[in-house]
């Protein structure tokens, strides 16, 4: 926070981007969370629109793009950079904690093409001193017989194609226990497989990384191995917990979309909004590291849904609440069958001043253009999972 400022000046002055979008802030100002909290939300979702307007980077970036090392591909098309420099990605903090040290030998298991999931791994094992084996995607047998040839101890990739490596190893009975140790991303690592692999030597911890930021948090373990509750927040950012289309932060421990403040001077971004749900989780953790911790993934925050042929969304729900300062959270229910769809705003309140029923029903026809009712609920009863919109049609 004490470097926040500084940072936001050389962003606006630096970045056509941020010049425009902090045009009506001054740096100086912004010493708070509260503070932060009133600066404009960039969204994700927004970069293919951003980038367009200004190529090739919307004009986020502090650092000419000539000058950077490499530029990545993702669908859509969004462009992400990678700058010059040891540890871009801040990588390295996540694969220490998942036990990697000076001398491992890694096999890197991410796709090198376009995405930058591989050289986040690299760089951080390079970084600590690892030899890294850029193995890629595919060729199972193939990467079987390299670690067990080149002694690999380590490994970087999804866990579902460390668990094809594994099978394929078994299958051609491929001696691979010189694999000790992994770090995994990008999907769902399923309880059962870290359990299974733990078994036969290989210790699994997981990383939380996007293209856009590079490192958010990663997973620790006790001296004996066990992983422990949630995710260590990577030092070099700034976190906020908001209600999904919104900017408005959450209170402590309450699911929401997971908004970040990078202080990368190549590549600035502030209040960026991920898409992903997440929470913070109270205390330290108990390996001994002392930075915020949150619950990992948790899902996705675009709840965007289709109700009579007309989109309704997060950030629409928001825009009522905003109209009517008694809801404390809300949350719109759409139910019933395809061409009979009803939608109903459950809204926690504490007083029920007479009319605010129809007052938000009104709301809800301006903003959205489309009927709804209302149902006002005492403080705590909608479910903490982030979800703003919950649509309940089935469909056959």
């Amino acid at each position: 926070m004490a470097a926040l400022p500084k940072h936001l000046a050389y962003a606006k002055q630096k970045a056509p981007g941020w010049a425009r979008i902090l045009k009506d802030i001054e740096p100086a100002s912004v010493t708070s969370r509260a503070a932060l909290a009133k600066l404009p939300v960039t969204r994700k979702s927004d970069l293919a629109e951003l980038q367009k307007a200004l190529p090739p980077l919307g004009g986020l970036n502090a650092t000419p793009v000539e000058k950077m090392a490499k530029l990545f591909v993702s669908p859509g098309p969004v462009y992400d950079p990678e700058g010059q420099g040891k540890d871009w990605w801040r990588t390295a903090r996540s694969l220490y904690a998942a036990g990697f040290r000076a001398g491992d030998g890694v096999l890197n298991g991410f796709s090198y093409h376009f995405t930058p999931a591989a050289s986040m791994v690299e760089h951080g094992a390079l970084a600590i001193g690892c030899t890294v084996v850029p193995g890629g995607m595919g060729q199972t047998e193939m990467q079987a017989a390299t670690i067990r040839d080149l002694r690999l101890s380590a490994f970087g990739g999804t866990p579902s194609f460390l668990k094809l490596i594994v099978e394929k190893a078994d299958e051609l009975k491929t001696d691979i226990t010189s694999l000790t140790k992994a770090i995994v991303g990008a999907e769902y690592l399923p309880p059962a497989l870290r359990q299974a692999l733990r078994a036969r030597g290989i210790r699994v911890q997981q990383l939380y990384a996007t293209a856009d930021l590079g490192l958010l948090a990663y997973e620790s373990a006790m001296p004996d191995g066990k992983v422990t509750e949630g995710m260590i927040l990577d030092e070099a950012l700034i976190l906020e917990i908001v209600r999904p289309g919104s900017g408005d932060p959450v209170p402590a421990g309450e699911v929401g979309e997971v908004v970040v403040t990078s202080l990368n001077a190549d590549y600035p971004l502030i209040r960026f909004a991920t898409g992903d749900l997440s929470a913070v989780l109270a205390g330290t953790s108990p390996c001994g590291r002392t930075n915020t911790r949150i619950k990992g993934w948790m899902g996705r925050a675009d709840q965007t849904t289709k109700v009579r042929a007309m989109f309704v969304t997060p950030k629409q729900v928001g825009e009522v609440l905003l109209r009517h300062k008694e809801v404390l959270k809300a949350r719109l229910v759409v139910a019933g069958e395809t061409g009979n769809d009803a939608m109903t705003l459950k809204c926690e309140v504490r007083e029920r001043p007479a009319g605010l029923a129809e007052a938000i029903v009104a709301s809800i026809r301006e903003v959205t253009k489309l009927r709804g009712e209302v149902e006002l609920v005492t403080p705590g009863s909608l479910p903490n999972d982030g979800k703003v919109i919950d649509d309940t049609r089935k469909y056959n």
